[in-house]
């Protein structure tokens, strides 16, 4: 598949403070945010990679040339009635970790902060808007596509990452993974994206809306929405 290089037109300042945990804070300099939020828009170098794979959701495996069988229950469940999925990587590249360790370096430490929130919700609107590249080119092959799906999420064991990063082609935009399986650069995202036929009544017909923070985990984090 050819690498996409979505265009981050707008960021949204509510969602870089959700990101920064201070979405409660009441005095705020709106000049850093409003920096914050420029630098990011101007350092970012969003990339994308997908594969498309035929599924078979009787034994949870993607068929690739090496068949990947899932074994978490939630990825599972979000995938039962589809019959191909596909494996997203996406990136903003590496410049804006390197600017934010500037700012920490120089004590800038709440500029660095935004910037690196600014990074989280860049990295999140290249993948939106890729997802709703594949939701339209899947529509007119009669199929309706899920919300993507991540490892770390819902229970999905995040060790599956490297082989998550391998049917992507993450390496072709250099996304790889630490021995721990965090992803290089920081500021990357790895999913599945389910696809179904829009014969299957069962599928959620609005999928994004359901991905939302209710399904996670992780109830302390500080981007948690209410």
């Amino acid at each position: 598949m050819p690498i996409y290089n979505p265009a981050l037109k707008n960021l949204d300042m509510k969602e870089i403070k959700r990101y920064s945990g201070l979405t409660k804070a009441s005095e705020f300099p709106p000049h850093l945010l409003e920096q914050a939020c420029t630098e990011a828009q101007i350092i970012s170098q969003p990339k994308v990679v997908w594969q498309i794979y035929d599924y078979n959701p009787n034994t949870a495996t993607i068929m690739s040339p090496e068949p990947l069988t899932l074994s978490s229950i939630k990825i599972i469940e979000h995938l039962k009635n589809c019959l191909q999925v596909i494996v997203i990587a996406v990136t903003i590249g590496s410049r804006l970790e390197e600017m934010v360790s500037e700012y920490f370096t120089k004590d800038e430490y709440t500029l660095g902060l935004l910037l690196d929130a600014a990074g989280t919700t860049a990295v999140e609107v290249a993948a939106d808007q890729a997802c709703d590249l594949l939701r339209q080119q899947a529509n007119q092959k009669g199929y309706s596509t899920l919300f993507r799906f991540s490892p770390g999420y819902g229970q999905w064991d995040i060790t599956v990452q490297p082989q998550i990063l391998s049917l992507a082609h993450a390496y072709e935009i250099n996304v790889t993974a630490t021995p721990s399986c965090m992803l290089l650069p920081r500021k990357s995202i790895t999913a599945i994206i389910g696809l179904t036929p829009n014969i299957c009544q069962s599928a959620p017909t609005s999928p994004a809306k359901k991905a939302n923070c209710q399904q996670c985990q992780q109830v302390n984090c500080l981007a948690r929405k209410d």
